[in-house]
């Protein structure tokens, strides 16, 4: 229903706030993932008539337990699903600072 919703506002803040994070950490990386989830979930909730071109949008908002049911997919499924994309950004960040680490290590003379 809304668990694109989750990613997407850490996705603004991080969007907003790239130039002030250090360039070793790969935020472009981050807002790629990010924005990619975000858009396919987007288009999916749309497929499905989740998501409507007239207020209040969101179908789950029409009613009171619809909206439950919305924050609560937000809390189990947008969560989870951002906690998952921000560990695999951060895998790929530390991995890759290692990996040119190692090979600034090396200089040709050892080679």
């Amino acid at each position: 229903m809304a668990c694109f919703l989750v990613a997407a506002a850490v996705g603004i803040f991080t969007t907003v706030f790239a130039k002030k994070i250090p360039e070793k950490y790969h935020i472009e990386w981050l807002n790629v993932m990010i924005w990619g989830g975000v858009l396919a979930l987007l288009v999916e909730h749309v497929w499905h008539g989740e998501i409507v071109p007239w207020f209040p949008f969101l179908t789950a908002m029409g009613s009171p337990d619809g909206t439950a049911a919305m924050l609560t997919e937000m809390a189990q499924i947008g969560i989870p699903m951002l906690l998952a994309i921000v560990g695999a950004w951060a895998l790929m960040a530390y991995i890759y600072n290692r990996c040119v680490e190692a090979s600034s290590s090396v200089s040709p003379d050892t080679v």
